[in-house]
Protein backbone atom coordinates (compact mmCIF):
# COMPACT_ATOMS: atom_id res chain seq x y z
CA UNK A 1 0.00 0.00 0.00
CA UNK A 2 1.51 3.34 -1.29
CA UNK A 3 2.06 5.77 1.52
CA UNK A 4 -0.22 9.03 1.54
CA UNK A 5 1.35 12.20 -0.19
CA UNK A 6 2.37 14.96 2.49
CA UNK A 7 2.08 18.71 1.90
CA UNK A 8 3.79 21.24 4.03
CA UNK A 9 1.14 23.47 5.91
CA UNK A 10 2.81 24.57 8.87
CA UNK A 11 5.57 26.65 8.88
CA UNK A 12 8.11 26.53 11.21
CA UNK A 13 7.89 30.07 12.55
CA UNK A 14 4.10 28.85 13.68
CA UNK A 15 4.91 25.78 15.19
CA UNK A 16 7.67 27.56 17.22
CA UNK A 17 5.14 29.98 18.34
CA UNK A 18 2.55 27.12 19.34
CA UNK A 19 4.97 25.07 21.46
CA UNK A 20 6.24 28.32 22.92
CA UNK A 21 2.94 29.33 23.48
CA UNK A 22 2.01 26.08 25.46
CA UNK A 23 5.22 26.01 27.38
CA UNK A 24 4.76 29.76 28.62
CA UNK A 25 1.05 30.25 29.95
CA UNK A 26 1.42 26.47 31.58
CA UNK A 27 4.36 27.95 33.06
CA UNK A 28 2.85 31.56 34.09
CA UNK A 29 -0.39 28.99 35.26
CA UNK A 30 1.87 27.05 37.39
CA UNK A 31 4.12 29.49 39.52
CA UNK A 32 2.52 32.24 41.06
CA UNK A 33 3.55 33.96 44.21
CA UNK A 34 6.42 31.67 44.83
CA UNK A 35 7.89 32.40 41.83
CA UNK A 36 6.89 35.70 41.11
CA UNK A 37 9.68 36.22 38.57
CA UNK A 38 9.24 33.04 36.50
CA UNK A 39 5.43 34.26 36.57
CA UNK A 40 6.24 37.74 35.18
CA UNK A 41 8.42 36.39 32.81
CA UNK A 42 6.59 33.39 31.61
CA UNK A 43 3.59 36.18 31.13
CA UNK A 44 6.16 38.67 29.42
CA UNK A 45 6.83 35.63 26.28
CA UNK A 46 2.89 35.13 26.10
CA UNK A 47 2.64 38.67 25.16
CA UNK A 48 5.11 38.92 22.72
CA UNK A 49 3.59 35.55 21.01
CA UNK A 50 0.31 36.81 21.06
CA UNK A 51 2.06 39.89 19.49
CA UNK A 52 3.99 37.59 16.95
CA UNK A 53 1.09 35.50 16.05
CA UNK A 54 -0.88 38.63 15.15
CA UNK A 55 1.76 39.60 12.87
CA UNK A 56 2.23 36.68 11.31
CA UNK A 57 -1.58 36.12 11.10
CA UNK A 58 -1.14 38.86 8.46
CA UNK A 59 2.23 38.80 6.77
CA UNK A 60 2.81 34.43 7.34
CA UNK A 61 2.90 31.61 5.02
CA UNK A 62 -1.19 30.62 3.49
CA UNK A 63 -1.94 28.43 6.26
CA UNK A 64 -1.02 30.65 9.15
CA UNK A 65 -2.73 33.64 7.58
CA UNK A 66 -6.17 35.09 9.51
CA UNK A 67 -7.79 35.20 5.61
CA UNK A 68 -7.15 31.51 4.97
CA UNK A 69 -9.05 30.70 7.79
CA UNK A 70 -11.29 33.46 9.89
CA UNK A 71 -15.13 32.32 9.31
CA UNK A 72 -18.45 33.35 11.40
CA UNK A 73 -19.60 31.96 14.61
CA UNK A 74 -22.48 30.45 12.54
CA UNK A 75 -19.79 28.13 10.38
CA UNK A 76 -17.89 27.43 12.94
CA UNK A 77 -21.23 25.54 15.41
CA UNK A 78 -22.42 24.23 11.95
CA UNK A 79 -18.74 22.78 11.67
CA UNK A 80 -19.10 21.34 15.23
CA UNK A 81 -22.05 19.84 14.80
CA UNK A 82 -20.99 18.55 11.38
CA UNK A 83 -18.60 16.69 13.96
CA UNK A 84 -20.37 15.34 16.39
CA UNK A 85 -22.52 14.17 13.65
CA UNK A 86 -19.24 12.29 12.20
CA UNK A 87 -19.44 14.32 8.79
CA UNK A 88 -17.55 17.04 8.90
CA UNK A 89 -15.81 17.97 6.34
CA UNK A 90 -11.51 17.40 6.46
CA UNK A 91 -9.58 20.76 5.89
CA UNK A 92 -5.60 21.25 5.32
CA UNK A 93 -5.78 23.88 7.62
CA UNK A 94 -7.77 24.99 10.47
CA UNK A 95 -11.42 23.83 10.41
CA UNK A 96 -13.94 26.67 11.24
CA UNK A 97 -14.22 24.91 14.94
CA UNK A 98 -10.31 25.16 15.31
CA UNK A 99 -10.85 28.93 13.54
CA UNK A 100 -13.41 29.61 16.19
CA UNK A 101 -11.31 28.49 18.82
CA UNK A 102 -7.68 30.50 17.64
CA UNK A 103 -9.87 33.70 17.91
CA UNK A 104 -11.28 32.54 21.28
CA UNK A 105 -7.61 31.66 22.77
CA UNK A 106 -5.98 34.58 21.53
CA UNK A 107 -9.05 36.86 23.28
CA UNK A 108 -8.55 35.20 26.78
CA UNK A 109 -4.47 34.97 26.87
CA UNK A 110 -4.73 38.80 25.96
CA UNK A 111 -7.34 38.76 28.89
CA UNK A 112 -5.42 37.60 31.17
CA UNK A 113 -1.99 39.20 30.10
CA UNK A 114 -3.30 42.44 30.39
CA UNK A 115 -5.00 41.65 33.76
CA UNK A 116 -1.51 40.30 35.08
CA UNK A 117 0.17 43.22 33.65
CA UNK A 118 -2.67 45.46 36.10
CA UNK A 119 -1.87 43.62 38.99
CA UNK A 120 1.69 43.34 38.76
CA UNK A 121 1.70 47.34 38.66
CA UNK A 122 -0.75 47.26 41.41
CA UNK A 123 0.94 45.09 43.50
CA UNK A 124 4.36 45.47 42.98
CA UNK A 125 4.81 48.65 41.34
CA UNK A 126 6.56 47.13 38.69
CA UNK A 127 6.33 46.46 34.84
CA UNK A 128 5.48 48.90 31.93
CA UNK A 129 2.15 50.18 34.05
CA UNK A 130 3.96 50.56 36.82
CA UNK A 131 2.77 54.15 38.28
CA UNK A 132 -0.11 54.06 36.03
CA UNK A 133 -2.36 51.85 38.23
CA UNK A 134 -4.23 52.31 41.07
CA UNK A 135 -3.44 50.10 44.05
CA UNK A 136 -7.21 50.19 45.05
CA UNK A 137 -8.86 48.44 42.46
CA UNK A 138 -5.70 45.54 43.08
CA UNK A 139 -8.14 43.21 43.92
CA UNK A 140 -11.00 43.37 40.99
CA UNK A 141 -8.10 42.76 38.63
CA UNK A 142 -6.39 39.75 40.62
CA UNK A 143 -9.84 38.46 40.44
CA UNK A 144 -9.93 39.24 36.82
CA UNK A 145 -6.89 37.48 36.06
CA UNK A 146 -7.37 34.40 37.72
CA UNK A 147 -10.87 34.28 36.02
CA UNK A 148 -8.99 35.12 32.46
CA UNK A 149 -6.58 32.42 33.39
CA UNK A 150 -8.60 29.37 34.45
CA UNK A 151 -11.52 30.28 31.61
CA UNK A 152 -7.88 30.26 29.06
CA UNK A 153 -7.35 26.83 30.65
CA UNK A 154 -10.70 25.61 30.15
CA UNK A 155 -10.20 27.22 26.33
CA UNK A 156 -7.19 24.69 26.31
CA UNK A 157 -8.65 21.69 27.39
CA UNK A 158 -11.83 22.07 24.77
CA UNK A 159 -9.06 22.53 22.25
CA UNK A 160 -6.62 19.40 22.72
CA UNK A 161 -10.19 17.47 22.91
CA UNK A 162 -10.96 18.60 19.79
CA UNK A 163 -7.54 18.41 18.49
CA UNK A 164 -8.03 14.50 19.32
CA UNK A 165 -11.57 13.88 18.23
CA UNK A 166 -10.68 15.89 14.91
CA UNK A 167 -7.24 13.30 14.77
CA UNK A 168 -9.69 10.26 15.26
CA UNK A 169 -11.74 11.18 13.16
CA UNK A 170 -10.02 11.98 10.13
CA UNK A 171 -7.74 9.21 10.92
CA UNK A 172 -4.62 12.13 10.96
CA UNK A 173 -2.42 12.28 13.97
CA UNK A 174 -2.80 16.68 14.12
CA UNK A 175 -0.57 16.76 17.09
CA UNK A 176 1.98 14.78 14.91
CA UNK A 177 1.71 17.63 12.48
CA UNK A 178 1.79 20.80 14.53
CA UNK A 179 4.98 18.95 15.50
CA UNK A 180 6.51 18.35 11.98
CA UNK A 181 4.18 20.67 9.87
CA UNK A 182 3.01 17.72 7.52
CA UNK A 183 -0.25 16.75 6.88
CA UNK A 184 -2.09 14.43 4.07
CA UNK A 185 -2.47 16.13 0.94
CA UNK A 186 -5.94 15.83 -0.68
CA UNK A 187 -5.21 14.61 -3.51
CA UNK A 188 -3.05 11.34 -4.33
Amino acid sequence: MESPKLIKVWDLALRIFHWLLVAGFFVAYLTEDELLNVHVWAGYLVLGLLVFRLIWGFVGSKYARFSSFLCSPVKSFTYIKDAIGLKAKRYIGHNPAGAGMIVLLIVGLFMTVISGLIVYAADQQLGPLAGMIDASNEEFWEEAHEISANLTLLLVAIHVAGVAFESVIHSENLVKSMWNGYKKSDKD
